[in-house]
Protein backbone atom coordinates (compact mmCIF):
# COMPACT_ATOMS: atom_id res chain seq x y z
CA UNK A 1 0.00 0.00 0.00
CA UNK A 2 1.13 3.46 -1.02
CA UNK A 3 2.03 5.32 1.73
CA UNK A 4 -0.40 8.04 0.91
CA UNK A 5 -2.50 5.90 0.79
CA UNK A 6 -2.41 4.89 4.34
CA UNK A 7 -4.19 6.27 7.70
CA UNK A 8 -1.62 7.13 9.71
CA UNK A 9 -2.85 9.11 13.32
CA UNK A 10 -0.64 11.02 15.12
CA UNK A 11 -1.27 12.04 18.46
CA UNK A 12 0.01 15.35 20.46
CA UNK A 13 0.46 16.68 17.01
CA UNK A 14 1.87 20.21 18.33
CA UNK A 15 4.33 18.84 20.81
CA UNK A 16 7.68 19.25 20.26
CA UNK A 17 7.97 15.85 18.79
CA UNK A 18 4.67 15.37 17.43
CA UNK A 19 4.60 18.53 15.45
CA UNK A 20 7.90 17.62 13.84
CA UNK A 21 6.39 14.03 12.95
CA UNK A 22 3.05 16.00 11.23
CA UNK A 23 5.39 18.46 9.36
CA UNK A 24 7.55 15.58 7.97
CA UNK A 25 4.32 13.32 6.91
CA UNK A 26 3.11 16.45 5.01
CA UNK A 27 5.87 17.02 3.21
CA UNK A 28 6.49 13.11 2.10
CA UNK A 29 3.00 13.73 0.49
CA UNK A 30 0.65 11.53 3.32
CA UNK A 31 -2.33 13.06 4.83
CA UNK A 32 -1.73 11.95 8.35
CA UNK A 33 -4.88 12.12 11.17
CA UNK A 34 -4.27 13.84 13.97
CA UNK A 35 -6.23 13.59 17.74
CA UNK A 36 -5.70 16.46 19.49
CA UNK A 37 -8.29 18.04 22.10
CA UNK A 38 -8.04 21.55 20.90
CA UNK A 39 -7.44 22.01 17.13
CA UNK A 40 -7.19 25.86 17.51
CA UNK A 41 -3.81 24.92 18.57
CA UNK A 42 -2.90 22.98 15.07
CA UNK A 43 -0.57 25.50 13.16
CA UNK A 44 -2.77 27.55 10.33
CA UNK A 45 -0.28 26.32 7.51
CA UNK A 46 -1.27 22.58 8.35
CA UNK A 47 -5.34 22.29 8.48
CA UNK A 48 -5.68 21.75 4.86
CA UNK A 49 -3.29 19.40 4.78
CA UNK A 50 -5.00 16.74 7.64
CA UNK A 51 -7.47 15.61 8.86
CA UNK A 52 -8.32 17.05 12.58
CA UNK A 53 -10.39 14.55 15.41
CA UNK A 54 -11.09 16.61 18.20
CA UNK A 55 -11.23 14.35 21.04
CA UNK A 56 -8.94 13.35 24.44
CA UNK A 57 -7.04 10.68 24.75
CA UNK A 58 -7.81 9.93 28.32
CA UNK A 59 -11.11 9.46 26.57
CA UNK A 60 -10.84 5.38 25.34
CA UNK A 61 -13.63 5.40 23.53
CA UNK A 62 -12.71 8.89 21.64
CA UNK A 63 -8.91 7.10 20.52
CA UNK A 64 -10.77 3.94 19.57
CA UNK A 65 -12.91 6.16 17.52
CA UNK A 66 -10.18 8.41 15.50
CA UNK A 67 -7.73 5.37 14.99
CA UNK A 68 -10.50 3.36 13.40
CA UNK A 69 -9.45 1.91 10.08
CA UNK A 70 -5.86 3.39 10.89
CA UNK A 71 -2.59 1.30 9.71
CA UNK A 72 -0.18 3.58 11.69
CA UNK A 73 -0.22 5.33 14.73
CA UNK A 74 1.95 7.64 16.54
CA UNK A 75 1.39 7.62 20.15
CA UNK A 76 2.49 9.94 22.91
CA UNK A 77 1.16 9.46 26.32
CA UNK A 78 0.29 12.87 27.70
CA UNK A 79 0.93 14.01 31.59
CA UNK A 80 -1.94 12.97 33.52
CA UNK A 81 -2.81 12.25 37.10
CA UNK A 82 -4.91 9.52 38.52
CA UNK A 83 -5.36 10.57 41.73
CA UNK A 84 -2.60 12.74 41.94
CA UNK A 85 0.18 9.96 40.58
CA UNK A 86 1.34 10.74 37.35
CA UNK A 87 2.81 6.96 36.67
CA UNK A 88 -1.05 6.03 37.16
CA UNK A 89 -1.92 8.34 34.72
CA UNK A 90 0.99 7.36 32.17
CA UNK A 91 -0.55 4.02 32.56
CA UNK A 92 -4.09 4.71 31.78
CA UNK A 93 -3.32 6.45 28.24
CA UNK A 94 -1.14 3.47 27.62
CA UNK A 95 -4.70 1.23 28.67
CA UNK A 96 -6.46 3.54 25.83
CA UNK A 97 -3.46 2.89 23.36
CA UNK A 98 -3.29 -0.55 23.79
CA UNK A 99 -7.14 -0.82 23.81
CA UNK A 100 -7.17 1.05 19.74
CA UNK A 101 -4.45 -1.49 18.81
CA UNK A 102 -5.89 -4.15 19.48
CA UNK A 103 -9.89 -3.83 18.71
CA UNK A 104 -8.60 -2.07 15.20
CA UNK A 105 -5.83 -4.50 14.50
CA UNK A 106 -3.60 -1.31 13.66
CA UNK A 107 0.20 -2.47 12.28
CA UNK A 108 2.35 -0.43 13.38
CA UNK A 109 2.77 1.33 16.48
CA UNK A 110 5.48 4.20 17.27
CA UNK A 111 5.54 5.05 20.85
CA UNK A 112 7.29 7.53 22.19
CA UNK A 113 9.00 5.96 25.55
CA UNK A 114 12.08 7.25 27.16
CA UNK A 115 15.40 6.03 27.91
CA UNK A 116 15.04 4.01 31.33
CA UNK A 117 11.67 2.23 30.60
CA UNK A 118 14.02 -0.65 30.31
CA UNK A 119 14.45 -0.49 34.04
CA UNK A 120 10.20 -1.52 34.10
CA UNK A 121 10.13 -0.22 38.00
CA UNK A 122 12.12 2.50 39.88
CA UNK A 123 12.46 5.48 37.72
CA UNK A 124 9.44 7.72 38.69
CA UNK A 125 7.28 8.68 36.22
CA UNK A 126 9.10 7.26 33.14
CA UNK A 127 7.99 3.65 34.94
CA UNK A 128 4.50 4.70 33.69
CA UNK A 129 5.96 4.54 30.22
CA UNK A 130 7.40 1.25 31.24
CA UNK A 131 3.69 -0.19 31.57
CA UNK A 132 2.63 1.48 27.96
CA UNK A 133 5.46 -0.38 26.47
CA UNK A 134 4.31 -3.82 27.64
CA UNK A 135 0.38 -3.05 27.49
CA UNK A 136 1.56 -2.48 23.62
CA UNK A 137 3.90 -5.36 23.61
CA UNK A 138 1.17 -7.35 24.57
CA UNK A 139 -1.44 -6.50 21.76
CA UNK A 140 0.29 -5.11 18.98
CA UNK A 141 1.22 -6.90 15.60
CA UNK A 142 4.06 -4.18 14.90
CA UNK A 143 5.27 -1.50 17.85
CA UNK A 144 8.61 0.51 17.95
CA UNK A 145 9.03 1.80 20.99
CA UNK A 146 11.45 4.75 20.46
CA UNK A 147 13.56 5.72 23.90
CA UNK A 148 14.50 9.57 23.67
CA UNK A 149 17.54 10.31 25.44
CA UNK A 150 17.41 13.55 27.94
CA UNK A 151 15.71 16.38 25.61
CA UNK A 152 17.34 19.74 24.61
CA UNK A 153 13.82 21.56 25.18
CA UNK A 154 14.20 20.40 29.03
CA UNK A 155 16.31 23.72 29.28
CA UNK A 156 13.57 25.81 28.40
CA UNK A 157 11.86 24.88 31.37
CA UNK A 158 14.42 26.92 33.45
CA UNK A 159 14.62 29.98 32.06
CA UNK A 160 14.82 31.94 35.10
CA UNK A 161 17.84 29.98 36.24
CA UNK A 162 19.70 30.05 33.06
CA UNK A 163 19.15 33.82 33.14
CA UNK A 164 20.56 33.81 36.26
CA UNK A 165 24.17 32.07 35.03
CA UNK A 166 23.30 28.94 36.93
CA UNK A 167 22.15 25.16 35.58
CA UNK A 168 20.66 23.18 38.36
CA UNK A 169 20.41 19.63 38.04
CA UNK A 170 20.24 16.55 40.38
CA UNK A 171 22.66 14.53 38.40
CA UNK A 172 25.93 14.07 39.04
CA UNK A 173 28.05 16.83 36.82
CA UNK A 174 30.27 14.73 35.73
CA UNK A 175 27.44 11.76 34.36
CA UNK A 176 27.69 11.34 30.64
CA UNK A 177 23.72 11.84 29.12
CA UNK A 178 22.26 11.35 26.01
CA UNK A 179 21.08 14.63 25.17
CA UNK A 180 18.86 14.91 22.08
CA UNK A 181 16.67 17.37 20.00
CA UNK A 182 12.97 16.25 20.30
CA UNK A 183 12.96 16.96 16.56
CA UNK A 184 15.39 14.45 15.80
CA UNK A 185 12.91 11.90 17.71
CA UNK A 186 10.53 13.29 15.06
CA UNK A 187 12.64 12.45 12.14
CA UNK A 188 12.80 8.75 13.28
CA UNK A 189 9.00 8.25 14.52
CA UNK A 190 7.89 9.56 10.67
CA UNK A 191 10.42 7.59 8.93
CA UNK A 192 8.77 4.84 10.89
CA UNK A 193 5.48 5.68 10.02
CA UNK A 194 5.89 5.43 6.63
CA UNK A 195 7.77 2.20 6.19
CA UNK A 196 6.91 -1.17 6.57
CA UNK A 197 8.21 -3.72 9.50
CA UNK A 198 6.70 -5.98 11.67
CA UNK A 199 7.46 -7.49 15.43
CA UNK A 200 8.43 -5.50 18.55
CA UNK A 201 11.44 -3.38 18.19
CA UNK A 202 12.98 -0.70 20.45
CA UNK A 203 14.90 1.63 19.34
CA UNK A 204 17.06 4.38 21.58
CA UNK A 205 17.48 7.76 20.29
CA UNK A 206 20.55 9.02 21.73
CA UNK A 207 21.43 12.58 20.02
CA UNK A 208 24.80 13.46 18.76
CA UNK A 209 26.89 13.00 21.93
CA UNK A 210 26.70 12.04 25.54
CA UNK A 211 27.06 15.75 27.56
CA UNK A 212 27.81 15.77 31.55
CA UNK A 213 25.81 18.76 32.81
CA UNK A 214 29.75 20.45 33.39
CA UNK A 215 29.74 19.72 29.50
CA UNK A 216 26.44 21.24 28.78
CA UNK A 217 27.11 24.44 30.61
CA UNK A 218 30.05 25.07 28.49
CA UNK A 219 28.54 24.72 25.25
CA UNK A 220 25.33 26.40 26.84
CA UNK A 221 28.19 29.83 27.63
CA UNK A 222 29.13 29.81 24.20
CA UNK A 223 25.74 29.04 21.92
CA UNK A 224 23.77 31.80 24.38
CA UNK A 225 26.78 34.18 24.83
CA UNK A 226 26.39 34.35 28.75
CA UNK A 227 28.21 32.55 31.14
CA UNK A 228 26.29 29.09 32.81
CA UNK A 229 27.53 27.55 35.77
CA UNK A 230 26.36 24.04 36.09
CA UNK A 231 25.48 23.52 40.37
CA UNK A 232 24.33 20.00 41.60
CA UNK A 233 21.07 20.52 44.08
CA UNK A 234 19.46 17.92 46.40
CA UNK A 235 16.33 15.83 45.59
CA UNK A 236 15.10 17.80 48.56
CA UNK A 237 15.88 21.16 47.32
CA UNK A 238 13.64 19.99 44.18
CA UNK A 239 11.04 18.31 46.26
CA UNK A 240 10.59 21.81 48.39
CA UNK A 241 10.14 23.94 45.34
CA UNK A 242 7.91 21.42 43.96
CA UNK A 243 5.76 21.37 47.02
CA UNK A 244 5.79 25.29 47.36
CA UNK A 245 4.73 25.00 43.56
CA UNK A 246 1.67 23.02 44.62
CA UNK A 247 2.00 19.50 43.53
CA UNK A 248 1.12 16.31 45.54
CA UNK A 249 3.51 14.18 47.02
CA UNK A 250 2.67 11.84 44.44
CA UNK A 251 3.76 13.61 41.64
CA UNK A 252 6.71 14.73 43.30
CA UNK A 253 8.46 11.75 43.74
CA UNK A 254 7.69 10.86 40.16
CA UNK A 255 9.69 13.84 38.99
CA UNK A 256 12.24 13.17 41.37
CA UNK A 257 12.54 9.76 40.73
CA UNK A 258 13.44 10.16 37.16
CA UNK A 259 16.73 11.25 37.60
CA UNK A 260 17.02 9.38 41.46
CA UNK A 261 16.52 6.09 39.66
CA UNK A 262 18.77 6.60 36.55
CA UNK A 263 21.72 8.33 37.86
CA UNK A 264 23.98 4.76 39.86
CA UNK A 265 24.44 1.94 37.85
CA UNK A 266 21.86 2.66 35.19
CA UNK A 267 23.16 1.62 31.31
CA UNK A 268 20.43 1.88 28.64
CA UNK A 269 19.89 -1.66 26.97
CA UNK A 270 20.06 0.36 23.49
CA UNK A 271 23.60 1.22 22.85
CA UNK A 272 24.88 4.17 21.35
CA UNK A 273 25.28 3.37 17.20
CA UNK A 274 24.41 4.42 13.88
CA UNK A 275 20.90 3.45 14.51
CA UNK A 276 20.39 5.35 17.77
CA UNK A 277 22.88 8.52 17.36
CA UNK A 278 20.80 11.80 15.73
CA UNK A 279 23.06 14.71 13.89
CA UNK A 280 21.63 18.51 15.78
CA UNK A 281 24.05 19.74 18.24
CA UNK A 282 23.59 21.18 21.32
CA UNK A 283 25.33 24.04 20.70
CA UNK A 284 23.11 24.51 17.43
CA UNK A 285 19.83 24.10 19.01
CA UNK A 286 20.74 26.44 21.84
CA UNK A 287 22.13 29.10 19.43
CA UNK A 288 18.73 29.09 17.63
CA UNK A 289 16.31 28.35 19.91
CA UNK A 290 17.35 28.51 23.71
CA UNK A 291 19.33 32.09 22.87
CA UNK A 292 15.90 34.14 21.76
CA UNK A 293 13.75 32.25 24.50
CA UNK A 294 16.42 33.99 27.14
CA UNK A 295 16.35 37.10 25.10
CA UNK A 296 12.47 37.40 25.20
CA UNK A 297 12.54 37.27 21.12
CA UNK A 298 9.82 34.95 19.43
CA UNK A 299 10.83 31.48 18.25
CA UNK A 300 8.79 29.13 15.73
CA UNK A 301 7.29 25.64 17.02
CA UNK A 302 10.93 23.70 18.13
Amino acid sequence: MAFEQRKIVVTTPTGHVGSRVVRLLVQAGARPTVLMRDPARLDAALRGLVDVVQGDQGDADAVVAATLGADSLFWVDPPALVDGDPVAGYALMGANAARAVKENGIARTVFLSSVGAEKRVGAGEIDGLARTERMLDEVAAGVVHLRGGYFFTNLLMDLDGLRAGVLATTWPLDLPLAWVDPRDIGDVAAARLLSDWSGRQVQAVHGPADLTFAQVAEILSVAIGRPVRAERISDDTVRDGLRAAGLGEAHIEGIVGMAAGLREGFVAEDARTVLTTTPTPLAAWAHAWLRPALDGVGSQTM
